[in-house]
């Protein structure tokens, strides 16, 4: 079904047609139309065009209300101030865009004009390491981005670039050949609390990669036999890969445990870390040297800009390859850069990174502009994002001081979310297993619209208390308005059905909530082109907001104008629970139809 044109869009061409008709010395104009508080739309065109003209703007105004034709769309339309045109449109042309939106599928999204590739580099944990609160942001906003971009039409590759390459290797390996026994070794074999096999996995290798650390800081002789290990990594020794890739295997079965408990769907192939560049950093430095973009400075392979400098006022150069031969992380960067833009012929990149990482990103783009790796149809564009903080304002860290490992964090979040639905299941008479189940997307929905519902660079509090509450800006507020109009429409059984009716009047609670509904389309829109969730987040509370005031002004199924009135109400609640749960799917959050 093609595109349905929201009532914005409609009026606006509406009276873009009236401006050409009784001003066509003014040209192509722009009516310049807006939401208002004072009437639905707001015209502000004029005041520009009078200048131009050097005319009244207010009886220019009433030159275009005169040439526009009578009918269905608008309502009411009043001059005033100076020139301004306040625009109210019927009931029944909202009643009919909104059905037209309702007849597709798409709830009348239409896909983008010039959709392209766009790699999305996001999720970037550590090979051997745990993941911690730290990494949560990167993984749920890329989460939703990539969602809402592949919703748009554009074809999405997913990127998750871990930390699978350098010394940290040679020391665990080194220590591993040195230690073979301790290989296979799980612990403490009273130990409950490692039950899945993912932390089971990353509980062995961090205790190994606490052991072998506590070695290479006291032993210099075994620094010295990691770091020739290194080398052997890099040479492709058959033992050394060998146990590498054993460290990365297991690894990747804790890293998809975490990402299936966030509810995120993580593929192999999409999994692409340092090591997968690592045959093209010798010629990456080549061709940054041969073209004059990098420079040697000290025996290291530089590249210097002029608005870049240290506190002692020299600059500070991007580090592509070290004096020893070795390359940087910048090395690695660039020839992703090389691979994404040349093999998988990306548009655009975007890279969900710690803001705290911008001048290195800043650099690295700068420099793949500078030989052309990017350019005017290529862009790179890092979506940096913020601190998660505790309640106290701070770095989020535990009693004793140390990173929040997130899965604790997840879990304490569904065994929170879990007892609220427990209280207010009783009604619903479900089961241990529908409470379990309700209480792990409602707990991992409440983390990620916490951040999802904050723009991606400001720092946010993670407040387990405010982010379960049943009240204010909270997903558990989005799942449970969703669950309510279930209800309502279980209720209304077979015998009512959701049916438009355009001729019937609307109570001004049916009209914000249908004029919101307009809204879905264009919100999407500057959603996806411009990386920011936190829009469609704040779109969707609004319309929950709006669905309250509904349901408290208007009954539904015990409607005052009788079977129509019951049928056209029920048509706005229906098309609000699907645009709920389109734009909550999109922010990679669930909408139990029971809560």
């Amino acid at each position: 079904m093609a595109s349905v044109p929201s009532l914005a869009a409609t009026v606006h061409q509406r009276l873009a047609d009236a401006l050409s008709a009784a001003l066509p010395e003014a040209g192509a104009a722009d009516p310049l139309l807006r939401r208002s508080d004072r009437a639905d739309f707001q015209a502000n065109g004029m005041l520009a065009l009078a200048k131009k003209l050097k005319g009244n703007p207010r009886e220019l105004a009433a030159k275009v209300v005169e040439s526009l034709p009578a009918g269905e769309l608008i309502a009411d339309i009043e001059v005033s101030g100076p020139g301004f045109l306040n625009i109210t449109v019927s009931d029944e042309a909202i009643v009919k865009t909104l059905a037209a939106r309702a007849a597709d599928a798409r709830l009348g999204v239409p896909y983008a004009e010039s959709p392209g590739t766009t790699v999305v580099d996001y999720a970037q944990p550590n090979v051997a390491k745990e993941m911690h609160v730290g990494h949560l942001r990167s993984a749920v906003i890329g989460d939703a981005v990539v969602r809402i971009l592949e919703f748009a039409g554009e074809k999405v590759v997913r990127r998750h670039h871990i930390g699978d390459w350098g010394t940290q290797f040679g020391m665990l390996i080194q220590y591993l050949l040195e230690h073979p026994h301790e290989l296979d070794h799980k612990g403490d074999e009273d130990d409950k609390d490692v039950a899945a096999s993912g932390e089971e996995a990353m509980s062995n290798l961090n205790r190994l990669y606490k052991a072998a650390r506590a070695l290479f800081d006291s032993d210099e002789a075994f620094k010295e036999r990691s770091r020739r290990r290194v080398v052997d990594l890099q040479a492709g020794d058959a033992e050394t890969i060998a146990l590498w890739r054993r460290f990365v295997d297991e690894s990747k079965i804790y890293f998809y445990s975490v990402f299936d408990k966030l509810d995120m769907d993580i593929r192999d192939p999409d999994v692409v870390g340092e090591s997968g560049y690592n045959d093209m950093l010798a010629e990456t430095c080549r061709l940054l040297e041969e073209s004059g973009v990098a420079v040697r400075s000290e025996g290291a392979l530089c590249v210097f800009f002029d608005d870049v400098k240290g506190p002692d006022g020299n600059p500070v150069p991007l580090i592509v390859q070290k004096s020893d031969g070795g390359f940087g992380y910048a090395a690695t960067d660039l020839s992703a850069i090389r691979d994404r833009v040349q093999n998988l012929q990306a548009d655009s990149l975007v890279y969900v990174v710690d803001a705290r990482q911008s001048l290195h990103f800043k650099m690295v783009f700068e420099t793949a502009r500078r030989i052309g790796w990017l350019n005017e149809k290529t862009h790179a564009y890092q979506l940096a994002f913020g601190t998660v903080l505790g309640k106290d304002g701070k770095p989020f860290k535990t009693r004793e001081g140390e990173t929040v490992r997130l899965v604790d964090l997840l879990d304490e979040a569904i065994e929170r979310a879990t007892a609220v639905v427990r209280e207010k299941s009783e009604k619903l008479s479900l089961s241990e297993e529908e409470i379990a189940e309700r209480g792990a997307q409602v707990g991992i929905g409440a983390v990620k619209y916490a951040d999802l519902s904050t723009s991606a660079a400001r720092d946010y509090k993670f407040d387990l208390d405010q982010m379960v509450s049943l009240n204010g800006d909270t997903s558990v507020y989005l799942q449970y308005a969703y669950a309510r109009i279930q209800s309502i429409l279980r209720r209304a059984g077979e015998g009512q059905k959701p049916l438009a009716h355009p001729e019937l009047p609307l109570a001004p609670a049916e009209r914000a909530l249908g004029l919101h509904l307009d809204q879905f389309a264009e919100i999407l829109r500057e959603v996806a082109a411009g990386y920011e969730p936190h829009k469609l987040a704040a779109y969707l509370y609004q319309l929950a907001s709006f669905l309250t005031t509904f349901y408290d002004k208007c009954p539904v199924l015990k409607a005052e104008g009788g079977p129509a009135q019951v049928e056209n109400r029920l048509f706005l609640c229906d098309l609000t629970a699907r645009t709920l749960h389109q734009g909550m799917d999109l922010l990679g959050i669930r909408t139990p139809e029971r809560l």
